[in-house]
């Protein structure tokens, strides 16, 4: 499998490199909370998600030490109708950049590569049975991977959402 995403990976670049979709639904910026709401804050390790300019991203769980990784929107409606996914063995070690799995659609086929070092904890099962869930929720559930972050300081080099919009958008 990867060695056939490896020869549509031209290809693939091409697609990817193409104007992005529409964009996706914003909140009014006009909204306020009613007066005496209080909001919850948490901490930036939390809730902490970043992109890669491959079209990958991460997100750390509670406390730092796990993340799940998978396809940006943009990848997964450049895509097109993905068929299969290729996930990750646990405890596979992987370093930032190596392939951690690969997503086949009726356009081509894709390596996901882990923004970050760790091992595997698992795969996302739900994508053996239902592929097309990358299509329906790529940054929900339809995550790849899920790993365990061997050094969090590796996401100080990747992408913040605005940053990752400004690279689609050019």
């Amino acid at each position: 499998m990867s060695s056939v995403a490896r020869a549509i990976r031209p290809f693939a670049s091409r697609v990817l490199a193409q104007k992005p979709l529409a964009p996706a639904c914003r909140a009014s910026p006009a909204f306020r909370f009613p007066r005496g709401t209080r909001s919850f804050s948490q901490s930036p390790l939390s809730q902490l998600k970043k992109y890669t300019e491959s079209h990958e991203w991460i997100e750390l769980a509670d406390g730092g030490k796990t993340a799940k990784i998978g396809i940006t929107d943009y990848a997964a409606h450049s895509l097109g109708d993905v068929v299969y996914v290729e996930l990750p063995e646990e405890d596979l070690e992987i370093a930032a950049g190596e392939p951690v799995g690969a997503v086949e659609s009726v356009k081509s086929a894709s390596d996901v590569l882990s923004p970050v070092a760790g091992k595997v904890i698992r795969g996302n099962s739900i994508l053996e049975d239902k592929a097309k869930t990358i299509n329906e929720s790529p940054e929900g559930e339809g995550w790849i991977a899920e790993i365990e972050v061997a050094d969090a300081a590796e996401l100080e080099a990747l992408l913040d959402e605005a940053a990752y919009k400004a690279t689609i958008e050019a």
